[in-house]
């Protein structure tokens, strides 16, 4: 993700506006966002559920654990195969919080989901035909984890973040603010954050070891990674499913600022699209009706959360502080009105 230096240079990271207070996520208060979106005609209803109905994270016995990350849980299947569940687990300035966020497994699955089928024209993906019932046979175990977990191709993950952006934002914005250019890449004099880009940025990262940060690389640098036809190859069509997901979600009601994507070879040498794509947690969903430059606008994705956390006297070191159950359905609400708004019929 673009220079990650801290979790707000992520895409998804909404920083600036007005200092809260604790006192701002009472109960009482409107949503700061306006009411969640709800149409008749959706695929999913947004849903009021408690934490106890929530992932915080997986067991299977008769799988390898092969590693929890900030939200998946990834276990062994076979020599071809992985199995992936998108936990509620949810994190802020890089600590996992104690307390998960109901429907959030269940909303980057299915908003994955979404972009891979729409995506499958242009690039291949890490996508089976393979349920978590297939290779779970305890109905108990398998049965919290459906809807929220996927039978994905064991493939080699390339050693970079795909990352694309669309608007001036972010880090993109705060290397603009000190050199007049993004990644290198110089930008016209004048521009105001949040601003559209004169054309679509790819700003690749490279991937860190785990408990480090990305770090902001140039395409020549990718180049020298993987080599010229698969930098290319990569570069190209993280700029064409960006363009394609952004003017679909458009004309629903969000602007797509920017995401990252990861990519996979398989035995064959084929790249493949893997991970998650386009969601609230990789990248910063603006609504269309909030959007203004000079500002960093609202999102669907979790400020609300950090601006609670902001309230707090806490050092943004682990453990996290509990959050109360309003912050938690406020922004699980979020995240339900993105995919909400993208699957609509």
């Amino acid at each position: 993700m673009p220079e990650k230096q801290a979790e707000q240079d992520e895409p998804g990271f909404q920083g600036g506006g007005a200092r809260q207070s604790a006192d701002d996520f009472s109960p009482v208060q409107s949503d700061p966002f306006g009411e969640p979106w709800r149409n008749a005609n959706a695929r999913v209803s947004i849903l009021a559920m408690s934490t106890n109905d929530a992932l915080f994270e997986s067991r299977i016995p008769a799988l390898p654990l092969l590693g929890r990350g900030k939200v998946r849980d990834i276990y062994g299947v076979d020599d071809a195969h992985l199995l992936i569940v998108t936990t509620d687990r949810l994190s802020a300035y890089d600590v996992i919080m104690p307390d998960p966020m109901p429907m959030k497994g269940y909303v980057l699955t299915q908003i994955s989901l979404f972009w891979f089928q729409m995506m499958a024209d242009l690039v291949e993906n890490q996508l089976t035909d393979l349920t978590v019932d297939d290779v779970v046979t305890d109905a108990d175990i398998a049965r919290p984890l459906r809807d929220r977990s996927l039978v994905v191709k064991r493939l080699k993950p390339l050693p970079i973040e795909a990352v694309v952006r669309g608007y001036l934002i972010g880090s993109g914005w705060r290397d603009y603010l000190e050199t007049g250019s993004t990644s290198g890449i110089e930008l016209p004099a004048g521009m105001q954050q949040a601003e559209k880009l004169p054309e679509t940025m790819f700003t690749p990262a490279h991937k860190a070891e785990a408990g480090d940060h990305d770090e902001n690389i140039s395409f020549d640098d990718v180049v020298e990674m993987i080599g010229q036809p698969l930098a290319e190859q990569v570069r190209d069509l993280s700029i064409a499913v960006y363009e394609r997901a952004a003017e679909y979600a458009l004309g629903r009601g969000i602007i797509i600022a920017d995401t990252k994507f990861e990519f996979g070879l398989d035995n064959e040498g084929r790249l493949l699209l893997i991970d998650e794509v386009i969601t609230p947690d990789p990248s910063r969903f603006w609504p269309v009706d909030r959007y203004q430059t000079g500002i960093s606008p609202p999102s669907f994705d979790k400020q609300f959360v950090r601006d609670y956390l902001d309230t707090l006297d806490w050092d943004k070191t682990a453990p996290g502080p509990v959050l109360p159950a309003e912050v938690l359905q406020r922004t699980s609400e979020k995240y339900q009105e993105a995919l909400a708004r993208l699957t609509q019929v």
